[in-house]
């Protein structure tokens, strides 16, 4: 163990301090006490952290390394909130133009702006407030709840103590309801039950306490990052000792599974009981209610989503995507809604609180029908013609019928004026009186024309040439020169078609002869002629 080292003056007080310490060890002296009034020990040095276990020391000392002195003018005394120190009369040089103030300036005045400042209507002056310079140390500093007022917490505890009580209240009207009907129930004779019993029924059971106050159920302790495996933690088993146990629920060996090293059975264990009876269905009914079936929705939305192409991961940014979710479904009520109040608005809502007609309501009217012995309507009710989606009934240029109701000579008109012209005016029975005419006279005259028709004078017939070209009768064409004019009319043909092919110096003859022409007519292409695709 170290020592601490102590300069001297000389060997004198070296010597001196040596007696001392051994007239201490004897009791002979008195011993050395610190700032605080405490004995020091002189085993135990003063630069040392904490303490050897065997010295039994009270606390450790570092009085050479930390500031051990108190400060004076530390303090732990917090602000007076909302104190004044002095309320003015009038105006004072130098006070907040706004509400006349001391202690700052109307840049920093709180007070709401006046319209006319304290300055200048020299009333309602404020207060001057409580400046304090509180200096803390360093515990003071970082003192969390340094100026906490505990009263302040003083209305949460009076609600939670109201909570209570009207808890109690509910559960004592609860069971005296519950001993009246059971009191009901009996005859008058056997009806009368013991104070003793009814005493009983009211008390509520200390083995069965409510779930809010099981604080403490069966723990099992776990090592946690200790050298043998971790710090002793607390698990606590939320099972309640009195439930039955989920594996016991049915014995049947062909029964729900149960997996015993994850305590789970999947399965309902009784599935043909009363569901009104059973507390446990399985844990499959776990997965598919509550909140792990509000899990896997969001799960789904955020898988198509992201196929859909939004930035968006469950796992890597859980919180972006049940915000997502949770706009999504905002969005789809909002429109289902308005689906909803668009149909409603069209069509109505026939399980609205509006009125149902009187005549609906009983099925009967004071309208009066009259029926063949068919069944067929003859009086009472007219019979109304389905309608289209287009307009019907639409009149237009003073016509009383619609165009298409009238039909003949394979044409529509109008049946009101009989005309066959769409945008025609009407012109009404006039008119039809003026066609009839019309068509009368003409049929006259084609009699008539008919009647002193005359037999066509007969035409001379023409020799004509090739395509019908007027031929004179005494022409006689030569054989060899029709042949040369037809093989000058293929050249001619083909230096039009290649500009190339025709020479340089081009003698023109003016000469045309009849050879020529035939040989002309017999190369022409005609459009007309269904057969010009077979010419060569």
């Amino acid at each position: 163990m170290a020592t601490a080292s102590v300069a001297f003056k000389s060997r004198e007080d070296h010597r001196k301090q040596i007696e001392l310490e051994e007239a201490r060890k004897a009791g002979l002296a008195p011993a050395e006490v610190d700032e605080d009034g405490k004995e020091i020990n002189p085993h135990i040095p003063q630069y040392m952290s904490s303490a050897p276990w065997y010295l039994n020391a009270e606390k450790p000392s570092l009085k050479h390394q930390r500031k051990w002195k108190s400060d004076p003018n530390y303090t732990k005394s917090w602000y007076d909130r909302g104190a004044k120190v002095f309320q003015a009369e009038k105006y004072r040089k130098g006070a907040c133009h706004n509400c006349g103030a001391m202690t700052h300036a109307a840049k920093s005045c709180v007070k709401r702006p006046r319209k006319v400042g304290a300055k200048w209507t020299n009333i309602h002056i404020a207060p001057d407030e409580k400046i304090e310079t509180i200096e803390l140390d360093y515990d003071g500093k970082r003192d969390r709840w340094n100026g906490y007022d505990p009263s302040s917490y003083s209305h949460v505890v009076e609600r939670y103590e109201a909570r209570d009580a009207a808890r109690r209240k509910y559960v004592k009207e609860q069971q005296l309801q519950k001993l009246e009907e059971k009191n009901g129930n009996q005859n008058a004779e056997d009806g009368v039950n013991d104070v003793d019993n009814d005493e009983d029924d009211l008390r509520v059971d200390e083995a069965k306490v409510d779930e809010s106050k099981q604080m403490d159920f069966a723990k099992v302790e776990k090592r946690v990052r200790t050298t043998g495996g971790g710090s002793t933690g607390t698990v606590r088993n939320l099972r309640i000792r009195e439930d039955t146990a989920k594996y016991l629920l049915n014995l049947d060996v062909n029964s729900a599974h149960y997996d015993p090293k994850t305590r789970s059975m999947r399965e309902d264990p009784l599935p043909d009981a009363d569901p009104n009876e059973k507390f446990y269905e399985g844990d499959n009914q776990y997965r598919n209610s509550g909140q792990a079936l509000e899990f896997k929705h969001l799960n789904i939305h955020a898988w198509e989503a992201f196929d859909k192409g939004q930035d968006i991961h469950m796992q890597a940014a859980p919180s972006q995507a049940e915000l997502l979710y949770k706009n999504h479904k905002v969005i789809k009520e909002k429109l289902k809604t308005r689906t909803k109040d668009t149909i409603m608005e069209k069509y109505g809502n026939a399980a609205s609180e509006e009125e149902i007609p009187r005549e609906l309501l009983l099925g009967q009217s004071e309208r009066q029908v009259e029926y063949d012995r068919a069944g067929r309507i003859i009086k009472g009710q007219e019979t109304v013609l389905p309608r289209s989606k287009y307009e019907e009934d639409v009149f237009i240029n003073n016509h009383t019928t619609v165009w298409g109701s009238w039909w003949k000579d394979h044409q529509w008109g109008y049946k009101c004026c009989k005309q066959m012209i769409r945008n025609s005016y009407c012109t009404g029975a006039a008119g039809i009186k003026a066609a009839e005419a019309a068509t009368d006279l003409m049929k006259a005259n084609i009699d008539r024309k008919e009647a002193t028709k005359e037999a066509p004078a007969p035409v001379e017939e023409k020799q004509l040439a090739t395509w019908g070209t007027e031929v004179p009768e005494d022409l006689i064409l030569d054989e060899k020169l029709l042949a040369e004019a037809l093989r000058k009319e293929d050249e001619r043909k083909r230096e039009q078609k290649d500009e190339r092919k025709r020479k340089y110096n081009v003698r023109w003859n003016d000469e045309v002869t009849a050879e020529d022409m035939e040989a002309y007519r017999m190369k022409k292409v005609h459009h007309d002629d269904p057969m010009k695709d077979f010419l060569h």
